[in-house]
């Protein structure tokens, strides 16, 4: 009867085992698998903070061929990562300053080329505005005798209200306001013109009367 008994009670006693095993061996293999993941997230941080240095360093020393656009993008990338590194919010702060100037820079030098480049358009449309004016101007200087400058200049005059309509000659320009030459007439303007064979201004204005005649043509030294 012993010997029934316990030939009952050994299964029943394996089974009971086997389930304690199975539990140890899960909470095991689970407390591996976190430690696991721990050491993982650990080294992914260390990991980080390095590359964190490395770009950090590498900005604020030029030794990258990233445009600005990407220096800050590469920038707020690593402060997305909230790294709790003194090196790295050192780094940081530094490295954010440096690019504000730059951008600063960046942002004066393309307002200066705007502006370059409205100036130009200006002139050039005032060239092509007044380019009638001044070919006539340029073929008084440019006649190879006398009296063919005395045609042009008899042709010029009858662009002009008058002979006497004063020409107005500015030599520098600052602050807004401009220093003039003395003040003298077309005609005598383009018998200076035939006499010294050089033009060498440009037209910064004219004025018009009611019937289309030029009574004032003020110019500027190239």
């Amino acid at each position: 009867m012993r010997i029934e008994n316990t030939t009952r009670i050994m299964p029943r006693f394996l089974l009971v085992l086997l389930m304690v095993v199975i539990t140890f061996g899960g909470a095991t293999s689970c407390k591996s698998k976190k430690k696991i993941a721990r050491e993982q997230a650990a080294a992914e941080y260390a990991s980080r903070i390095e590359q964190a240095k490395k770009d950090l360093t590498a900005i604020l020393n030029d030794e990258t061929s990233w445009t600005l656009k990407e220096k800050e993008d590469r920038v707020a990338t690593i402060k997305s990562w909230n790294l709790q590194d003194e090196e790295v919010v050192k780094l940081i702060d530094l490295v954010e300053d440096k690019l504000a100037r730059e951008r600063a820079d960046a942002e004066r030098k393309a307002e200066e080329e705007r502006l370059k480049k409205m100036e130009q358009e200006r002139i050039k449309s005032k060239e092509s505005k007044y380019a009638g004016i001044e070919n006539m101007l340029l073929s008084v200087a440019a006649a190879p005798d006398a009296a063919t400058a005395n045609v042009k200049i008899n042709q010029a005059l009858q662009l002009f209200a008058t002979p006497d309509a004063p020409v107005l000659i500015i030599i520098s320009q600052a602050g807004g306001f401009n220093d003039y030459d003395r003040p003298t007439t077309i005609r005598r303007y383009l018998e200076y013109l035939k006499d010294q064979k050089v033009y060498n201004n440009a037209i910064e204005q004219v004025k018009y009367d009611a019937a289309g005649k030029i009574t004032e043509l003020e110019l500027i030294k190239k």
